[in-house]
């Protein structure tokens, strides 16, 4: 399975405060906006080079990262990897042992199929994998909003 650094995601109270603080310090500009409501969250995307850094703010208290903040307060949420085949990926996992909080992938922040593996397989962090049509490349970004 070929894999590449996709994202890292940082969960905060408010997102665009954050970026404003990634913008001002580091001169990363937001790419895109957007709300994913199946997931409860409003998420900002910030081009980093080749990279992406991803920033999640939650819609309400008792949504995914709405819990995540309560518990452990804001900072890093997940490590997204891209996958050129997400069925397969999880496939490889889920016979390797992987504990797989999605057996079935779903949509995520930018269109594409996504799933989560549970963070006692990586040594506490949660993994996303997320399928990119174009694996090599990092991929135009949909326009902020």
């Amino acid at each position: 399975m070929t894999t590449r650094l996709a994202h890292a995601n940082i969960a905060a109270p408010d997102a665009a405060a954050l970026a404003e603080k990634f913008h001002r310090l580091l001169g990363l500009e937001v790419a895109a906006e957007t709300v994913v409501a199946e997931q409860g969250v409003r998420v900002l995307l910030l081009a980093a080079g080749e990279g992406r850094v991803e920033i999640t703010e939650p819609l309400g208290p008792e949504t995914p990262v709405g819990r995540f903040l309560a518990k452990r307060g804001p900072g890093l949420h997940h490590l997204a990897f891209g996958v050129p085949d997400i069925d397969a990926a999880l496939a490889r996992l889920r016979a390797a042992g992987a504990r797989l909080i999605d057996a079935v992938p779903r949509v995520g922040a930018e269109g594409h199929r996504i799933a989560f593996v549970h963070p006692e397989t990586f040594g506490g962090v949660l993994v996303e994998l997320v399928e990119e049509e174009d694996h090599g490349a990092r991929g135009d970004l949909p326009p902020a909003r």
